[in-house]
């Protein structure tokens, strides 16, 4: 039987393709609404964001570092410089393979580790979009060979800049300081968004404690750049504003004399205006070239600085720490007629040394047989031991401290410089936090002579001394002498204020010290009447001796058979004219043996340069 055919259903066909048309259709319908809303809300609601986004794309925002403000001393010789040169800028951003590049661009010009080294520390903490410097100081030849391949490196750019440079080398680095590459420390304690573009920041002397006021603020320019990230053209400029002048106290003709007049030996030299406080030098042997480290020195020559046993970056001036000597005893001189003890009045007797009762132990004199019947003016003139042991007996160390710290002994002067030491000034409650020790009565004696725990920077022994040739008035010293807008075209003083005032109950106290002080240098028997031969002027000062190592109670000091480094420190402090006294200088000669015969004459020097040479003598230039 054959089989049967179904018939087709044409009406059911018809139904299901008319349905699966309305489907499509409003498939078809619903996309094309969909794409009309799409582009109504890129086109309407969106335009603003998206064109944004384009113009970022095709603008770029770029920062303009200010140039910094330049230093001078006081009588406009330029200290610190600002050189135009080329920089070689990489943008990590527009950089398709970094690495790469850097191996490539190694081959072209030169590009040592250290410059790699800096460039990812620096990468590190940038955004990607940042320029950040890869070599600095560029040759011309080095920039033509660049510029012949540059379009093999996208996102790389030469560009110029502005570099630190110190004309005097040496001369004032410890003042002054350098700048060196910002880190991620110094990003922490600036506006960073002042920092956009700015390579290099202060590091040490004035260069760090006035960055503020050299820095300036930044300015911005927006660049039209094209896919590579290459600058076609500028299309607005905001410019930045130059950071500050300085113009310090410093006389940078007296700070060569002084520096020359110390030769080989170390130690530490400054020098006070009196009238205003002023430094006029600070003086710190040996010293170093701050240049190497403008754009970052090699790690070999870095080594040799930091490895140096003579520390030539250390700022001895500022943080060296030395036993005063005997210039603490016009001090304690002072503070011995204020007290209105007997042995101010009366004297002692010196048999060349002091022994307390129940003890066999002797505090020996300098002289082995004593300076006999001896008061208080002989007593700073031949610079006596035994007058001032017992001294320390009548006073306690606890008045001892407390007039000596009105000098500003064991406290910060205020100065305008970074991380200035305070020094030590010893007492029995000091030995206890630092020690865990209780305080002996030999300490005492040992302190009246500027020995034992005491400690001070040639600084504050500076200061001091201006402030005994004040009679007591105290002015904080400074650095900057006034600071410079070129913007305004305005001049700001920084001229140092007066802090206080160490008061006496007899004026003729204070002459009665400095007549002593000026029979040191200029009287019959004084320990620095050596160094004051020939001087048209009259002046005061103090010879001081700091022992390194304490010797054994039998031993004698035999300074031939000693090594250099054991060898004591020399010391003098001095003001001049006495009348009317307009400079006060510190001067520490480490291991340089006695303070009449070798710090003295430095300081004369400086004394003289600075009376007698007078300004007219000062070059624009230093050679």
């Amino acid at each position: 039987m054959a089989p049967r055919i179904k018939l087709k259903d044409s009406a059911l066909e018809k139904r299901l393709f008319n349905r699966r048309v309305i489907v499509v259709g409003l498939l078809i319908l619903g996309g094309f609404v969909a794409i009309v809303m799409r582009l109504a809300f890129l086109q309407i609601q969106s335009h603003e964001h998206f064109v944004t986004l384009s113009q970022e794309n095709r603008i770029r925002l770029r920062p303009i570092a200010p140039p910094r403000g330049l230093i001078y001393d006081r009588n406009g010789v330029l200290l610190a410089d600002n050189l135009p040169s080329f920089r070689l800028d990489v943008f990590p951003e527009n950089v398709p393979n970094l690495n790469d590049t850097l191996t490539k661009l190694g081959r072209l010009i030169e590009i040592k580790p250290s410059d790699i080294s800096r460039f990812q520390a620096q990468k590190k903490q940038n955004r990607i979009f940042d320029a950040i410097p890869l070599r600095y100081q560029l040759t011309e030849q080095e920039i033509a060979i660049f510029s012949a391949s540059r379009h093999h490196f996208p996102g790389v750019e030469i560009q110029a800049s502005l570099n630190r440079f110190y004309p005097h080398r040496e001369l004032l680095a410890h003042v002054i300081g350098y700048t060196g590459a910002l880190d991620e420390k110094d990003i922490k304690r600036v506006d960073e968004g002042n920092y956009l573009g700015t390579t290099h920041i202060g590091k040490g002397g004035v260069e760090s404690f006035y960055e503020d006021i050299l820095h300036g603020q930044v300015g911005h320019e927006e660049v039209e750049i094209n896919a590579q990230g290459r600058s076609l053209r500028v299309l607005e400029s905001v410019p930045p504003k130059a950071g500050n002048n300085l113009y310090l106290g410093i006389d940078a003709r007296l700070q060569k004399v002084a520096m020359d007049a110390m030769g080989e030996h170390q130690g530490a030299l400054v020098a006070i205006e009196v009238n205003s406080g002023e430094v006029l030098a600070m003086v710190s042997m040996p010293s170093y070239d701050p240049n190497p480290f403008v754009h970052g020195i090699d790690v070999k020559s870095y080594q040799a600085l930091n490895t140096d046993k003579h520390h030539p970056m250390l700022n001895r001036a500022l943080y060296g720490q030395y036993p005063p000597g005997s210039t603490i005893k016009p001090f304690m001189g002072l503070a011995d007629l204020e007290s209105s003890l007997p042995l101010g009045k009366d004297g002692i007797f010196c048999p060349g040394f002091y022994q307390l009762e129940g003890s066999g132990f002797r505090f020996r004199d300098w002289r082995r047989g004593g300076h006999g019947t001896v008061n208080l003016h002989r007593a700073i003139v031949e610079s006596c031991d035994v007058y001032f042991y017992q001294l320390s007996m009548k006073l306690g160390i606890d008045r001892m401290h407390e007039y000596l710290s009105k000098f500003g002994f064991g406290v910060r002067t205020g100065i305008d410089m970074p991380k200035e030491r305070r020094g030590v000034l010893p007492n029995p409650e000091w030995k206890k936090r630092v020690y865990k020790q209780n305080w002996y009565i030999g300490e005492t004696i040992n302190a009246s002579i500027g020995q034992g725990y005491t400690l001070v920077t040639p600084l504050q022994l500076a200061q001091a001394t201006a402030i005994m040739a004040r009679n007591g008035k105290i002015i904080a010293p400074r650095l900057v002498k006034t600071t410079y807008d070129p913007g305004k075209n305005t001049h700001e003083s920084k001229t140092p204020f007066d802090v206080g005032e160490v008061t006496v109950a007899n004026p003729d106290n204070w002459k009665k010290v400095i007549a002593a002080m000026h029979d040191v240098v200029q009287g019959q028997g004084g320990t620095a009447r050596a160094a004051s031969a020939g001087a048209p002027y009259q002046f005061a000062g103090k010879t001081g001796t700091a022992q390194v190592f304490t010797l054994g109670r039998d031993e004698k000091y035999n300074e031939k058979e000693l090594a250099r480094e054991l060898q004591d420190h020399a010391l003098f402090i001095a003001f001049a004219p006495l009348d009317r006294p307009k400079i006060a200088v510190a001067i520490i000669v480490e291991h340089g043996g006695h303070g009449g015969s070798v710090a003295a004459p430095i300081v004369r020097k400086v004394i003289d340069a600075y009376l007698l040479e007078g300004d007219h003598d000062i070059p624009r230039k230093l050679p």
